[in-house]
């Protein structure tokens, strides 16, 4: 039996936090203001951001308080009444401010669209250039799955994918099989085929295994501004002969690694810090953290909020969930 860890421990319980570091003094939280559309809010904008927002009142509204001054909240100008004119007007904001370099982030220009909306079930009220969703705070949804197998007398092993040095976000890093961020128009699970195909050229025998097991959710913030981000995390059995080759030019190469490599790599630099927490899960998940290892990781999760399914198999986990909630909330 492998043995406990220190380092690895806390090593699990940075990754959470850094995840979520939004949360955590240090961040700009205290100095967003909502972000609404449709009298609905859909995200959170930086004081920065809304500095810029200034040069275009025609698209995008300040509300000052009467008492202090000080804007309470950016609403989109409720003169467009439509998807298709929120989504053109914001896009005519979006490209002005990219010719005028006022944001890192959209350096990374994606030509590539996230639905924007106040709830994953509601309908979308416009989409919005994926480089330019963290300026306003607003939700990411993606796909995170997990390619794993099992060989005789190796155990548990799971495929890593090592992302092309040409991609705009964290190239040249560690990441799982498979993952992807849910475009405009798109289900969940047909991002998730389209993913498998393009990235792992997954057959079509195979995505039929693909198994949902939950969701992940945390809120972090770096200097392209604020990600909470949610992801739909599944699970892919692959055959001991499967070999997943990327058919996209998104990923350089593929790794089989085991349980103890896996636990070292995700609490490196080398690796994507969100894919980490996910396989994180993955691992919690299918009884591969001690419960030294796992106590103290249990607590921070319940306490940040994020979320694993439950199984007989997490029974124990989900015991230890119930006894912290009663204490800690």
């Amino acid at each position: 039996m492998a043995k406990y860890s220190l380092r690895v421990s806390e090593g699990f319980i940075k990754l959470a936090m850094f995840c979520n570091r939004f949360n955590f003094s240090g961040s700009s939280k205290k100095y967003c203001i909502p972000f609404v559309v449709n009298g609905q809010q859909v995200g959170l904008v930086r004081p920065d951001v809304a500095g810029y927002l200034r040069d275009f009142p025609e698209v995008f509204l300040m509300e000052p308080n009467g008492v202090t001054g000080e804007v309470e909240k950016v609403e989109l100008s409720q003169s467009l009444t439509t998807f298709t004119e929120r989504t053109n007007k914001v896009e005519e904001v979006l490209q002005k401010l990219r010719e005028k370099d006022a944001f890192l982030t959209l350096e990374g220009w994606r030509n590539e669209t996230y639905d924007v909306k106040s709830r994953f079930a509601e309908p979308a009220l416009l989409k919005m250039e994926r480089s330019a969703t963290c300026l306003f705070g607003v939700v990411q949804y993606g796909v995170h799955i997990n390619g794993y197998t099992y060989q005789r007398g190796e155990g548990l092993r799971m495929w890593l994918g090592k992302r092309s040095a040409t991609k705009p976000t964290f190239p040249g890093k560690l990441d799982q099989m498979v993952a992807g961020g849910l475009a405009s128009g798109l289900s969940v699970m047909q991002c998730a085929y389209k993913e498998c195909q393009e990235e792992a050229s997954v057959p079509d025998e195979l995505l039929k295994k693909l198994k949902p097991v939950g969701c992940m959710s945390y809120f972090y913030e770096d200097e392209r501004g604020l990600f909470p981000e949610m992801q739909f995390v599944m699970d892919l059995e692959v055959p001991g002969d499967f070999t997943p080759v990327n058919a996209d030019g998104e990923t350089e190469s593929f790794q089989l690694v085991s349980v103890a490599e896996l636990k070292q790599l995700i609490i490196s630099d080398g690796f994507k810090f969100n894919s980490a927490l996910c396989v994180l899960d993955f691992l919690m998940r299918h009884g591969q953290i001690l419960p030294d290892e796992g106590l103290t990781l249990t607590i921070l999760l319940l306490l940040l909020g994020l979320t694993t399914p439950v199984t007989l198999k997490e029974k124990l986990y989900s015991n230890f969930k119930v006894l912290l909630c009663l204490v800690f909330l």
